[in-house]
């Protein structure tokens, strides 16, 4: 909230951790915060899917990691690369269907 000084909307999976009851007293108490659940396995309809679909085809397609690190390197570094492509980011979110295609 201080970095984007505006309301902040967030899609959730149904994660049972975003459930709790801490979880929604926090989410009442700020009226800059909308959150909208995606219904249970809702895979189809979250971005991050994408994201990952992404990641397996690109930054860790076709490797065997030796350790943990290895891997946890790899994808610190596919998320690096797709933060400077907006339009696969764009696509992600474009087929989920949450957001249109520009004409």
């Amino acid at each position: 909230m201080q970095q984007t000084r505006g309301p902040i909307v967030l899609v959730w999976d149904n994660l049972n951790t975003h459930l709790t009851a801490g979880i929604r007293r926090y989410i009442a108490a700020r009226d800059w915060l909308t959150v909208f659940p995606l219904p249970p396995y809702a895979l189809d309809l979250n971005p991050v899917e994408g994201i990952w679909t992404v990641l397996r085809r690109t930054s860790t397609a076709n490797r065997a990691f030796a350790e943990p690190d290895d891997l946890i390197t790899a994808v610190r570094r596919g998320l690096r690369q797709l933060q400077y492509r907006p339009d696969v980011l764009d696509g992600c979110l474009t087929g989920t269907g949450l957001r249109r295609q520009p004409p």
